[in-house]
């Protein structure tokens, strides 16, 4: 029998705990030609791993002794990471808990459930990790406290259009109520959105997701939703024995329209910044938007501004960048990136090991582990607007990435053009290119 902590009105944050859920490789497809080297939540936005910005986030809620990451990735894979991290945060404990196949967002939380609910927290913060925003989780917490919540989703405004793109909240403007969930709803409901964080009351969402699992195994679930003249056998989903297939639950879908049917789920809505890194082109305004709140909040880490540093610059310490190059605003330098003189570089990402040689440009583009950009070259891609979120543009009638992006061992010849295309690691190119997937 599934054992619940009784939950005392305005315990001390003591009793709460953190799950970053970050995915495995057979999701991040997206994300390629990057996440062919490494998983997306350790790809370096702003000088840091995707995820060590959500880590940051949770290790200034006071009290929060342990984070869980859970996921399918090999356990190799975080062994570094956590390591790493374990000595810059030594308050706080972190494991890594790999699920044996891809069992959902709410699948994952219930397969470790036990895990989660040792040493008996009343709630814990559900981050995805690929999510970029301020993480206002102090906020939630407080309102969670205050209206004797179950649940506090996180929520921000888009545009109309864009909205139905994600997880759509219908919530009252006065209490904060969550009225009503959908997720991508067909039709315009709302334009206050899921920003996938969450924090739960551990004594209402792990039976949430049970009775979900319930409902799933006792009747077949369909895979997609014919017309009522072909419904056929072959849309349902095949049961398995073992009920596996009944496990693969997820939050967005399964679980919170459900929560949004009692009278204890809230919303937070942020009016800071957020937006997902999904595919490979949005590590670019997500390296811009974290790079532009370590500037506010004066970070050091950050390359004081001068004449041809035009902040906010992120550069390694190993970097060689020449004085005469100019960098600037939203870039970021990995280690040992070698910059010749007269260089140009503006919202981008420069991968370590990478050398751009003297006079090349490099405009909203990636350049990738251990490529070369020759000299006078000039890498770009297209601006995309402040508050749109996909990377994606239409040119010619064909839709293409907006930032340039070089895979790994990558070399761009002198004076070639590269703009709007996505190469594939191990390319040369020794012509102009434009608006091409380079395999």
């Amino acid at each position: 029998m599934l054992k619940v902590p009784n939950r005392q009105k305005n315990a001390s944050a003591a009793s709460t705990k953190a799950v970053i859920l970050v995915g495995g490789p057979s999701r991040g497809t997206r994300f390629r030609p990057l996440s062919l080297d490494v998983p997306k939540p350790l790809f370096d936005v702003a000088g840091h791993p995707i995820i060590w910005h959500c880590l940051r986030a949770v290790a200034k809620i006071p009290g929060i002794r342990e984070v869980v990451l859970v996921g399918y990735y090999d356990e190799a894979v975080f062994r570094d990471f956590i390591k790493d991290s374990a000595k810059e945060l030594p308050q706080i404990r972190i494991v890594y808990l790999r699920e044996y196949q891809a069992l959902g967002t709410a699948g994952g939380l219930y397969h470790f459930r036990d895990a989660i609910l040792k040493g008996g927290p009343e709630r814990f913060f559900v981050l995805n990790a690929d999510v970029c925003c301020s993480f206002p989780l102090n906020e939630m917490l407080q309102l969670f406290e205050e209206k004797d919540a179950e649940a506090v989703i996180l929520g921000t405004r888009v545009s109309n259009d864009a909205a139905t793109n994600f997880g759509c909240i219908v919530s009252d403007a006065h209490t904060k109520r969550v009225l009503h969930y959908v997720e991508k709803p067909e039709s315009h409901i709302s334009n206050l959105i899921n920003c996938g964080v969450y924090l739960f009351s551990t004594e209402t969402i792990f039976p949430s997701i049970r009775s979900a699992i319930k409902r799933r195994s006792d009747r077949p679930r369909l895979v997609s939703y014919p017309s009522s003249e072909n419904l056929d056998a072959s849309f349902f989903a095949e049961r398995l024995e073992d009920g596996e297939r009944n496990e693969v639950l997820r939050l967005e879908q399964d679980i919170l329209s459900d929560l949004a049917d009692s009278k204890q789920f809230f919303v937070h809505e942020t009016k800071d910044f957020w937006r997902q890194i999904k595919t490979a082109g949005s590590a670019v305004p997500a390296n811009a938007l974290y790079l532009q709140k370590a500037f506010q909040s004066q970070s050091e880490e950050l390359a004081a501004p001068s004449a041809n540093i035009i902040p906010p610059v992120f550069i390694h310490p190993s970097a060689d960048v020449d004085p005469t190059a100019k960098l600037g605003p939203n870039v970021s330098i990995g280690p040992r990136v070698t910059i010749g003189a007269g260089v140009r570089v503006k919202e981008s990402i420069v991968l370590e090991d990478a050398e751009i040689k003297h006079d090349a440009c490099v405009l909203y583009s990636i350049i990738g582990w251990n490529s070369r950009v020759g000299a006078w070259a000039r890498v770009e891609g297209t601006p995309t607007p402040v508050n749109s979120h996909t990377t994606s543009i239409v040119k010619n009638g064909i839709k293409v990435q907006s930032i340039t992006i070089l895979g790994k061992d990558c070399g761009v010849g002198d004076e070639v053009r590269v703009q709007n295309c996505v190469c594939l690691p191990n390319k040369e190119l020794k012509r102009d290119v434009a608006n091409e997937v380079i395999m």
